[in-house]
């Protein structure tokens, strides 16, 4: 069983503070599909991603970098910004071309997520496709561990949810974990009620009707296969890079 002192979930990017973080072990989770996209991204050689709150922020960035190896990349309300080189669709970031680019990545919810756990003592970016890599990291961590769910305007996702509680399943074995919060419970038992159709369920969730209405199943179905990756993003001094 994992040695952990706490565990909990928090269930979108806007329902936490900065402090709440503060000195703990963060995992950042956007099923749909800015984790996703991020894993997809590091795999096909992306030297690394930096998430911003906005436009304004990914705009000053690119001023300041090699302009030759930077890719603006990101959407807003799941549509591509205008301008920018790459969307949020995992199937855009395929090596030709990410290989050895820095990505400037602005999303709706996931990157704002991740910016807020810039004062945690770590924070790793989770996926189905690489799962168990995050749940093997974890194993090994003796901070208190956050579970940051992106959701969608402060909103729940379920497909957030959903991964939340099977990390949480797969950490312990299946085991309760004795300092579980109120948040770690709801998405352990999320979990168990759906865990034999986890697929068929985030197709019918809400963040999923949206994406099919921008014509977007295929990522879907890309976003929740489960461990065809072995790497762990980190974020460290404002940059995700591939561990593992």
């Amino acid at each position: 069983m994992a040695n952990l002192k706490t565990l909990d979930v928090f269930f979108s990017a806007g329902s936490f503070n900065d402090n709440e973080v503060r000195k703990k072990t963060v995992v950042v989770i956007d099923v749909l599909r800015a984790s996703s996209t991020i894993v997809t991204a590091l795999m096909n050689g992306a030297k690394g991603v930096i998430p911003v709150m906005d436009m304004a922020e990914a705009s000053r960035i690119s001023l300041s970098v090699d302009s030759d190896n930077v890719l603006l990349c990101g959407e807003k309300d799941g549509i591509k910004i205008e301008g920018y080189d790459l969307g949020n669709s995992p199937f855009e970031y395929d090596r030709k071309a990410v290989e050895g680019k820095t990505l400037i990545f602005n999303t709706t919810n996931g990157t704002k997520a991740m910016r807020k756990g810039v004062g945690s003592a770590n924070l790793y970016v989770a996926s189905f496709l690489n799962l168990s890599a995050v749940v093997e990291k974890l194993r090994h961590e003796t901070n208190d561990i956050v579970l940051v769910c992106a959701g969608w305007r402060g909103r729940l996702g379920l497909e957030d949810l959903l991964l939340a509680g099977n990390i949480i399943h797969k950490l312990n074995d299946g085991h309760n974990i004795p300092d579980m919060r109120d948040g770690s419970k709801v998405a352990l038992g999320i979990y168990e009620k759906y865990q034999h159709n986890i697929t068929e369920v985030i197709l019918n969730s809400n963040h999923a009707d949206r994406l099919k209405s921008l014509n977007a199943v295929e990522d879907i179905n890309y976003c929740t296969q489960v461990d065809t990756s072995t790497l762990l993003p980190v974020l460290k001094e404002g940059i995700i890079t591939a561990h593992g």
